[in-house]
Formats: structure tokens, C-alpha cells, sequence
């Protein structure tokens, strides 16, 4: 199941007579990140232990970030991203679901991170750019 469109959600809000109908008809409410990896694990077909390891993760942290019991930083969400195969917007989704700051265009180091994730790369592809041009690696 894709998730709506945040424009077509917003023009669903601004013609609805009652918000609180509007939030329950479309599960609105905060988005946790632990269900937001589940939601693309089952969408993708992926194993969380995979992903874990593809990621670089300690199998432990991992499998708390993935139950909710945790929370990771920023890069530690990237790692993530780039291991399941993330999109931009995907990848922007779990950043907010995370409580930390969305990948900025503006930012060189994000631009390198945006300009990989836009072209399917790696961690590790992501990890040598970021290294060539004297950026903080992800992990």
C-alpha cells in the first residue's frame, strides 16, 4: 500500500467538514519510525536482519531501533536508508518519523548524500563520496 501524497492529503483537509473525521478516515497521527521500517520492510520484501547487517549496524542496536526501543541519530537512520534502498522522500520520512532534521539541498554533505540516494548508491558508495570530498562519513 503507497502512501498518499502529502498535496493530494492536504487538498482531502481543506475541503473536509470535520478535522477529526479527516485525521481517523486517514490514519493521521504521529508516525513512529519503528512502524514506518516495518511498513517499508513489507513493502520492499526485505529482512530486517539484512537490512541490520547492510546497514553496518550492531545487531543489538539495530534490532532496538527496529522495535521502537531506541532511538538513532541522524546517520544512524541514513545507514538505514541507504541499506533498504531508499528513496529521497522514503528516506526523508524516516529522518522526520526519527525526530531529526530532513536532508537539506543546501548542505553540501546532505547534497552528496541526496545526489547518492537519488542515484541508488550504496552506503559504501555513499561513504567514499562523502570521504572525497572531506565530509563527515555516515558510520
Amino acid at each position: 500500500m503507497t502512501e498518499p501524497l502529502t498535496e493530494d492529503l492536504l487538498s482531502e483537509l481543506l475541503v473536509s467538514d470535520d478535522p477529526v473525521a479527516f485525521a481517523e478516515r486517514n490514519a493521521v497521527g504521529h508516525r513512529s519510525l519503528s512502524g514506518y521500517l516495518q511498513q517499508l520492510l513489507d513493502e520492499k520484501g526485505l529482512a530486517r536482519s539484512q537490512v541490520i547487517r547492510d546497514a553496518g549496524l550492531n545487531e543489538t542496536f539495530g534490532y532496538q531501533i527496529f522495535m521502537g526501543q531506541r532511538n538513532p541519530s541522524r546517520n544512524k537512520v541514513l545507514q538505514i536508508a541507504f541499506a533498504m534502498g531508499l528513496d529521497l522522500r522514503q528516506a526523508n520520512r524516516a529522518l522526520r518519523a526519527a525526530g531529526v532534521s530532513e536532508l537539506y539541498c543546501k548542505d553540501r554533505r546532505d547534497a552528496i548524500i541526496i545526489f547518492c540516494l537519488s542515484r541508488g548508491c550504496s552506503l559504501q558508495d555513499v561513504q567514499e563520496e562523502l570521504y572525497r570530498f572531506g565530509e563527515d562519513t555516515i558510520c
